[in-house]
């Protein structure tokens, strides 16, 4: 199984990046073959609404750092996408990361509109300053029918809160719980 993670974050050693290395790492003990992806280390501009993607089969047409990221999409079995919450929504590098998927949903360049397509499988990650897991429910809820609308198959959806208390790396319950879940994937099985 190829698994790709992205880290929607600019901090490179954040609560996000550890939060993505933990479920990767699971996923490889398990003997997925893995490989992160994060904003900090990436020039990736919005998208122009320009439609030319859809003109054409040679999809998006801005040239940046989305061609590494389109090019491992193609090749992945499962993705799981770690998202920071800054004022109640996904990051802003989460939503470039997210538009710029619109030129890979045409259905004269994408491979997932074809019939009986396999849908890619979706770990997303939130994390969140607040204690409160649900405080934000309504948006992580939104954002995950978004995904299944562009046929991903949404496997979890881990909230982290209480990132304001310290960094995630000093949380060992995290250590453990993120492992879980990232095997799972590979296992095709829910963690408790």
């Amino acid at each position: 199984m190829n698994i790709i993670g992205i880290i929607a974050s600019q901090r490179k050693a954040g609560n996000t990046a550890f939060i993505i290395n933990q479920l990767l790492e699971g996923a490889k003990k398990q003997g997925a073959e893995t490989e992160a992806f994060g904003f900090s280390n990436l020039d990736i501009k919005p998208c122009r609404g320009c439609n030319r993607c859809k003109q054409s089969n040679r999809g998006c047409v801005i040239k940046d750092d989305m061609q590494k990221i389109s090019d491992a999409l193609e090749h992945a079995d499962a993705i799981v996408l770690g998202l920071p919450i800054y004022m109640g929504q996904m990051s802003a590098q989460g939503k470039i990361f997210t538009d710029r998927l619109y030129a890979r949903f045409s259905p004269r360049f994408s491979p997932f509109f074809k019939e009986n397509a396999v849908k890619q499988k979706l770990i997303l990650s939130f994390n969140q300053g607040n204690p409160d897991a649900n405080l934000f429910k309504p948006y992580i809820d939104y954002t995950k029918r978004m995904f299944e609308i562009l046929e991903f198959d949404v496997n979890a959806i881990p909230v982290i809160t209480g990132m304001r208390n310290g960094p995630a790396y000093e949380r060992e319950d995290l250590r453990t719980s993120l492992k879980d879940f990232g095997s799972a994937l590979v296992l095709e099985e829910s963690p408790k």
